[in-house]
């Protein structure tokens, strides 16, 4: 098959047909070092900022695209490639025109979560190599489908788990492996980040500059509101994955890195809610995910525990203040590794970690992805986008206990969650920063259980629950389907 010009592929996109790009073998050379690779930059209002800034920083790196549904911001982010790098890149609403272009390499998605694995995988087809931003899927599906993307067009696709990048990181994972300090019992990790009120909008009619309809994408049709654009869509189940899958993405990763030869795990169970301070309206607000989580899964005898405790950062109507905390903890059988040292059973005094030598590919996330770009060395990639599928996989699936859950006492929420003291101390936090920081009796409030669900990683699949197994996917708007065979 040869591919379509643009004309012929925006009228079939716009008919509602599935499209496939197909490529040749001949867009899979290996790049000089003094070639110059051409990317373009998908979602440029926020973290796409730091992408331009990166690429467009980098030797025989071009930034010649900008792709954005909203075109008012066109202007400043071109004057951001100029400064920085002196050429005017093309701005284009529709990442379908700039995937046309034979010469562009590459492509750069910091678009909304649910267009990262479209993109992904149209980039892919069209023979583009791939930066992804965390997480690289919207559900489970996709994610199984960017991997076979990769794999079947010899694509380069780097993740935006930058810790894979961090030696510092990579030294501890190695201690936890070393067995000098034990046998692994429980890999955890922290996101707790202010996530306050983001109130409530009124649905209205899009900018004119906006074009919604491209904005939507692999969503459903539903309303223009202006608490989806340009942050808060993180908080609605149809365009982002909550606070675990969007700075949790990252510590996730850790605590799965952490856990020898972890991909997915045998069960989960996820309970928490969305309280925020608007006690007029019932401490609610327009979100929808929760900004107060505690998830548990099992990889045989090893427990990663996930802790999301958003009302910190600031005095709640409570009048207590809780510091946030984005971090990364292991518990072992002789003691814990907390902060890149080493806390016996017993002690408060930490001790240096043993040195252990990591082997590390040269620079940070971004210039490893060039590398690899030109080296066509997958194996090199600091976060190559099957591990990415995996630890985005479980921020999905923790989300998904949580979906299926019901209401219940915080008492009772406790009695679900796995017998185990760490797990127990989690809730617990959780239950002193809610009525610390709201200044609530929890005897009157309600949280969500979900249930305990089995999970067989190797079909990825869940067991025997046909609800939850719903959950691994979404059904798509024509033409931004995620397709079953990319």
């Amino acid at each position: 098959m040869t591919r379509p010009n643009r004309r012929t592929f925006l009228k079939t996109a716009a008919a509602g047909a599935a499209f496939t790009f197909v490529i040749s073998d001949s867009r899979r050379r290996v790049l000089g070092a003094n070639e110059t690779i051409r990317v373009g930059v998908a979602g440029i209002n926020g973290r796409g900022s730091a992408h331009i800034d990166a690429f467009a920083a980098m030797p025989n790196v071009q930034v010649t695209y900008l792709i954005d549904p909203d075109s008012r911001l066109f202007g400043r982010r071109s004057e951001q490639v100029q400064k920085r790098a002196g050429n005017t890149p093309k701005c284009v609403q529709d990442i379908r025109a700039a995937l046309e272009d034979k010469n562009l390499d590459a492509v750069s998605i910091a678009t909304c979560n649910h267009w990262h694995s479209l993109i992904t995988i149209w980039a892919c087809q069209a023979g583009k190599d791939v930066y992804v931003e965390k997480p690289c899927s919207h559900n489970v599906f996709e994610g199984r489908k960017c991997v076979e993307a990769a794999r079947k067009y010899g694509r380069i696709v780097q993740h935006g788990t930058q810790s894979r990048s961090s030696a510092g990181w990579a030294r501890q994972v190695a201690a936890v492996a070393s067995g000098k300090y034990g046998k692994l019992l429980i890999s955890k990790g922290y996101s707790s980040k202010p996530r306050w009120t983001i109130g409530f909008k009124p649905d209205t009619d899009p900018p004119p500059e906006l074009d919604y309809n491209l904005w939507l994408g692999p969503a459903p049709e539903m309303p223009f509101n202006g608490n989806l654009v340009h942050y808060n869509w993180h908080w609605f189940w149809e365009t982002g994955n909550g606070e675990i899958g969007n700075q949790g993405v990252h510590q996730m990763d850790i605590a799965r890195w952490a856990i020898p030869g972890a991909t997915l795990p045998d069960w989960v169970i996820s309970a928490g809610g969305r309280y925020v301070d608007e006690p007029d309206r019932g401490w609610k607000d327009q979100g929808q995910t929760p900004n107060m989580q505690v998830t548990v899964m099992g990889f045989g005898d090893v427990l990663l525990l996930f802790e999301v405790l958003g009302l910190v950062g600031k005095e709640g109507p409570g009048g207590k203040k809780f510091d946030p905390k984005v971090d990364n903890e292991f518990y072992l059988t002789e003691g814990v590794i907390r902060g890149g040292k080493f806390y016996p059973n017993g002690k408060e005094q930490g001790e240096d970690l043993e040195k252990i030598d990591v082997t590390m590919g040269p620079g940070d996330q971004f210039e490893n992805f060039i590398a690899c770009v030109r080296s066509r060395k997958v194996e090199e990639l600091h976060a190559d986008i099957e591990v990415a599928h995996y630890s985005a996989a479980l921020c999905h699936l923790g989300n998904i206990s949580y979906r299926l859950g019901s209401e219940t006492s915080f008492a009772d929420a406790a009695k679900a969650l796995p017998d185990n003291e760490t797990v127990a101390a989690s809730w617990k936090a959780l239950e002193e920063h809610l009525a610390g920081a709201l200044g609530v009796d929890l005897a009157s409030m309600k949280c969500t259980v979900g249930p305990k669900l089995a999970f067989d990683p190797g079909r990825e699949r869940f067991r025997d629950n046909a609800a939850a197994d719903r959950l691994l996917t979404r059904d798509y708007r024509a033409p931004f389907v995620v397709p079953e065979t990319v």
